[in-house]
């Protein structure tokens, strides 16, 4: 059972990466008051955050006063200290399987979409269609078939479930990157692709990244795709 009291939470973070993203929505869906710390990614960590995650990475988690790193553990984390919608408990009917099919479809989305979405970023012309057309595949074999049942979230949920936790700050870039076609980073061609070739992961897809919970009030659309063009544009300068 989850604690009855508010934990004292401080979430240290980065409003631009979408693996601390994960973390507030997270918190979000589930209310948890909570401060937050936010982390420089442009320059060298402080000595002190070191001493907090000496990795360097966001997020990190402080949980009345002991530490937790890595998105997936926090986000797992927290569903887990305070069950909710977003997850059944292992012990509850149908929890093991829930969790299951959970783990299983974010699993395809990270080790066989995902990795197919930045490659589109940094190409040009021909081989940027190119990693469009690999990723719509990736979306129309791996995905599509896990979400016929997506009422609209994950599973036939009427409201967000860990798998749109773990997605939704990803999916935002996928479906909303291409708004600004004078920076160039995706092509018209993905999704129309997905609209057409992948009608229940645009649908589910559509349907999250419009949820406040995902936007969690940190989500600048705008902001984060002008910020993504000027780091393709600065590796690209650098080769």
């Amino acid at each position: 059972m989850g604690s009855t009291e508010s934990p004292k939470i401080i979430l240290y973070t980065n409003h631009g990466c979408p693996w601390a993203h994960r973390a507030h929505i997270a918190l979000t869906e589930l209310g948890l008051p909570f401060t937050e710390e936010i982390i420089d990614l442009s320059t060298p960590r402080t000595a002190e955050y070191l001493k907090i995650n000496p990795r360097g990475l966001v997020p990190s988690l402080s949980y009345n006063g002991t530490i937790i790193t890595e998105s997936g553990i926090v986000a797992q984390f927290l569903a887990d200290a305070h069950p909710s919608h977003l997850e059944k408990t292992s012990s509850e009917e149908g929890g093991a399987l829930q969790r299951a099919r959970v783990n299983f479809f974010v699993d395809a989305y990270f080790s066989k979409v995902n990795s197919n979405f930045y490659p589109i970023l940094k190409a040009e012309g021909a081989e940027k269609e190119e990693h469009t057309q690999k990723y719509v595949d990736a979306v129309v074999k791996e995905l599509e078939p896990l979400l016929q049942d997506a009422a609209p979230y994950f599973g036939g949920s009427s409201k967000l479930t860990l798998a749109e936790v773990l997605t939704g700050s990803f999916l935002l870039r996928v479906l909303t990157h291409g708004n600004y076609p004078e920076l160039k980073l995706i092509p018209k061609s993905l999704t129309e692709g997905l609209q057409e070739r992948a009608p229940k992961f645009w649908k589910w897809a559509s349907a999250v990244i419009q949820d406040k919970g995902v936007t969690a009030s940190i989500w600048d659309e705008k902001g984060v795709a002008e910020r993504t063009a000027s780091r393709v544009e600065k590796m690209k300068a650098a080769k």
